[in-house]
């Protein structure tokens, strides 16, 4: 495929382009869309999340968690972020590192277990 598709218009296009590839299941389509996109706004989180779920989608396991990783490390209580890094890592069989993850993001959405 070309590339120069995905890489077609302003940052606001691009933004609208990869939320309908994901929203028809096109992950890998939204994957190439974000990329550039993240790299050329990488401190906004909207765009570079899309990427970790669209990388999640499409079992880029490694890609997504490298997402996630910056996402949370900006922004430690980003909740869902830290769900998805859980369910990442769960994904991979890491799963004492994923407990952390999940534990913190139940912790942030308020959900504690009721005595």
């Amino acid at each position: 495929m070309e590339t120069t598709y995905y890489e077609h218009g302003t940052p606001a296009e691009r933004w609208e382009r990869a939320q309908q590839f994901f929203d028809a299941k096109d992950y890998t389509g939204a994957a190439q869309v974000l990329a550039g996109l993240v790299e050329e706004v990488p401190e906004q989180t909207g765009p570079r999340l899309l990427l970790a779920r669209a990388y999640y989608h499409s079992a880029q396991l490694s890609r997504a968690e490298a997402e996630l990783r910056v996402i949370v490390e900006r922004d430690p209580v980003e909740h869902y972020a830290r769900l998805l890094l859980g369910r990442t890592l769960e994904r991979q069989s890491r799963h004492e590192e994923a407990g952390r993850h999940l534990r913190i993001a139940s912790a942030l959405a308020g959900d504690f277990p009721q005595e």
